[in-house]
This record gives C-alpha cells, structure tokens and sequence, in this order.
C-alpha cells in the first residue's frame, strides 16, 4: 500500500507564506527553493513537490499579488461620485504598492528570468485591470471622463504604477507632504486633461 501524501493543501499555503516573507525580509536574489523551505521549517524536496519549480513558486506569489491586489481595489467605499471613486482607487492601488514593495516588483517588473508568465498569469493581471475599467466605465457613462474606458483605465494604471515605483525609489520628494501633492497633482491633471471634450 503507497504511503499517504504528506504534501498538503495547509503545507502549501504555508511555504507559500514563508515565500512571501522571504521576499519581504531579503528581496529577490534569495529566492531559492532551499531558503524558502529553511523559512518554513521543511525540505527542500517538499517544496519541488507543492510547485514543481522554483518557477511554480515565482508563479504562486504572482498569483497571491494579484489576489491582494484585488482585494485592496474592492476595499474603497462607494462615495456616490464616480470620479472621487476612481481617485479612491487610485490611492487603494498607490497603498498596495507602498505596502507590498517585493511583492510589486515580482508582479510588475519581472525580476526573475525563468519566470514568463502565461495566459493564465496574463489573466489574473486582467482581471484586476477590468475592475479599474469598470470605474472609468462609470464615469464615461456618467459625463464626467471622455474617451474609450480600456484606453483611459490603461493610461491611469501606468501613472500609478510610475508614480508609486518613483515613490519608493524616493524621486518623488522628501516629505509625505510633497509626495502626497505631487499625487493629488498628478492624478487629478489626468483626470480633468481626460474630462475635456476632444480637439
């Protein structure tokens, strides 16, 4: 009779976690299937098995990213105003990257080279993205944003994603003061630049 799995469901979560700590704690370059099961108090062979490689465990935490990433963009209230909304999400997203650094990198700058991500990884991106179009949509709808809802939700990710990675390379200013106006300037010059009727 064949020895029962060891390798469980709580197993997995847990290295998983370890992972994530790891990165938090020493960034990419110790990354290794071996430290991560030193940090979760098991083997390293355990660890090959729950993710096949250490491709499977790069794959994992991209997936838990833009699992947290979604559930800080689901965490606004709703303030009755679709544009104040938005910027509400703005600042949801500029939180997860100020919170989750590393984690950020891996979802967004790709550090490792043996990890490319594949239609499913492309997917779990996307659906975060459809909720930032599904804002936009809001206010295209209600008069307040001008313009295709994919194409502005595109324009306002990437002034995120650029204005917090200048944040944390601290290029944004000395003080939480001027960072912060220099968001508020930012993100609301898009906006009102994407309220004006086409020229």
């Amino acid at each position: 009779m064949p020895r029962p799995k060891q390798r469980t469901a709580e197993l997995r979560d847990h290295v998983l976690t370890a992972a994530l700590e790891l990165l938090v704690r020493d960034g990419v370059a110790t990354f290794t299937a071996r430290n991560i099961a030193r940090t979760a108090g098991t083997s390293t062979p355990a660890v090959y098995e729950l993710f096949g490689d250490k491709s499977g465990l790069v794959r994992a935490v991209f997936f838990e990213g833009f699992r947290l990433l979604r559930r800080y963009l689901e965490t606004p209230a709703d303030t009755g105003d679709p544009l104040e909304d938005l910027i509400g999400l703005v600042a949801a997203y500029r939180a997860f990257m100020r919170e989750n650094p590393v984690l950020a990198q891996v979802m967004f700058s790709r550090p490792f080279s043996d990890f490319d991500p594949t239609e499913a990884e492309q997917e779990a991106g996307a659906a975060v993205r459809r909720i930032v179009v599904d804002h936009v949509g809001g206010c295209v709808d209600a008069g307040r944003l001008r313009g295709d809802p994919i194409d502005i939700a595109h324009a306002v990710v990437a002034l995120t994603q650029g204005l917090a990675l200048a944040e944390a390379a601290r290029r944004l200013g000395s003080t939480e003061t001027s960072i912060d106006r220099r968001w508020d300037l930012a993100v609301r010059a898009l906006i009102a630049g994407l309220g004006r009727p086409a020229t």
